[in-house]
């Protein structure tokens, strides 16, 4: 027997401009409100804004505009609201039982996007911790059985003591995750050690959802090792993989998970230990989509997830993509790119300025190298074949010590201080 697939959801969408969304308007925000429903899987048949100075504590919109919302639900036949911001519970109540339909906002919304696309274990832990997370403080619209004769006499005790049995549930359910997703912390920090030990640069590549940064690294690698699919959020899960950069240089290169317009926090919290990827990295990539007209827009929220992450001020190489849908010339892969003011503008499914980008990432990394010059003992033999392959040194063999000087990574530099240092005491303490 075959089985169909359910009807897809109506979803009417709905949002309030306040003005207080620098360089969004309610509209713009609605198209993309709307792209995040497709995602989902529902149709959206129809959507309203309206203009206030505050959004309203009881209905979100204002009562009359919601009340208007009953007609659009008779003419569109729609079965789900999407709010464009988070709602209250008291404002999800209100609305359903006027419109009779299921009520959700933009935080459940992007929720649901990430558990359908969520794919190792790490993923789906994380998604699950995010949604208990959302689901506490709104746990009374979750159990409406236990309101169904209403309130008054009859209906007190026995529900408030399941509503409270149902909270301790969840809270001890948040912390048994929050433990789990502690452990995939501290084991992306055991391979962020292991990296370091290899002393291979680091590089995370960040942007807006849809920028084409899976593409980017696929195109980087030269093979498709990252999910790369025209839809928001279409990979949650990182990628690593070495990058050849030319001149001999290469570099642990990791996708991350794409950021979005009022991204909710809960999901920021809970894929912290996914996103401290970024803070471990020498510098960064931030995928540009130069096609979009808002880019400057989503540069300003990419910033600002950053600066939450604490790696706002880190090294950064910009790069602005889908360059081939802007420029004639860049649907041709051999025809050289430039490189303008720490950006380069590149077409990750062209070839268009990859070794550009490539050079533009070499460079990036090497001015981060300090100088050294310091004796270490011939001992350190393993040390010093890693500083021929990942520094610009020279090396001077003397009788009891080998001088190493020139310009290495950081990581490396602080190898060769300490075997130097320790070098130093050993010579002092030891008979003429």
């Amino acid at each position: 027997m075959i089985e169909l697939a359910p009807p897809a959801e109506k979803a009417f969408l709905i949002a309030v401009d306040t003005g207080d969304d620098s360089g969004w308007t309610a509209n713009e925000s609605l198209i993309e409100l709307a792209n995040l429903a497709t995602t989902a899987g529902a149709e959206v048949v129809g959507a309203e804004w309206q203009n206030r100075r505050h959004v309203d504590p009881n209905w979100y919109i204002g009562k009359g505009k919601a009340e208007e919302l009953v007609g659009a639900r008779n003419e569109t036949h729609f079965d789900l609201l999407v709010a464009d911001d988070e709602l209250s519970p008291s404002q999800q109540k209100a609305l359903e039982s006027l419109l009779n339909v299921k009520v959700i906002d933009r935080s459940r919304l992007i929720l649901d996007i990430f558990a359908q696309h969520a794919r190792t274990h790490e993923g789906r832990l994380q998604v699950e911790l995010a949604q208990l997370e959302y689901q506490l403080p709104r746990l009374t619209r979750l159990w409406t059985h236990l309101s169904r004769t209403g309130g008054g006499i009859g209906t007190r005790g026995p529900g408030e003591s399941q509503l409270e049995t149902d909270r301790r549930l969840i809270r001890d359910r948040i912390k048994k995750m929050k433990g789990r997703v502690d452990d995939v912390r501290r084991a992306r920090e055991t391979s962020a050690r292991g990296r370091d030990r290899r002393l291979m640069a680091t590089v995370g590549i960040v942007g807006y959802t849809n920028a084409g940064k899976s593409t980017l690294l696929n195109a980087l690698v030269g093979s498709e090792v990252a999910l790369a699919e025209d839809r928001l959020f279409a990979t949650l899960d990182p990628t690593s993989r070495q990058v050849k950069l030319g001149d001999g240089q290469a570099a642990i290169v990791t996708d991350t998970v794409g950021f979005i317009h009022k991204l909710p926090h809960q999901l920021v919290d809970a894929f912290r230990a996914t996103l401290e990827e970024v803070n471990r990295a020498d510098v960064l990539l931030e995928v540009v989509d130069a096609a979009d007209a808002h880019f400057s827009e989503h540069r300003a929220t990419v910033q600002l997830v950053l600066d939450e992450l604490g790696a706002g001020d880190k090294p950064r190489l910009v790069v602005f993509n889908k360059a081939d849908l802007v420029d004639p010339a860049a649907k041709d892969g051999a025809t050289p790119a430039p490189a303008i003011a720490g950006s380069v503008f590149v077409s990750a499914l062209t070839g268009y300025g990859l070794d550009t980008l490539r050079a533009e990432l070499a460079a990036l990394l090497a001015s981060l190298w300090v100088d050294v010059d310091v004796h270490v003992p011939y001992a350190a033999g393993e040390l010093l074949a890693r500083i021929r392959e990942r520094g610009t040194v020279e090396l001077d063999y003397q009788s009891r010590s080998v001088r190493v000087s020139g310009r290495v990574a950081p990581v490396l530099a602080g190898e060769l201080e300490r075997v130097a240092a320790a070098w130093t005491e050993t010579l002092a303490g030891s008979p003429e």
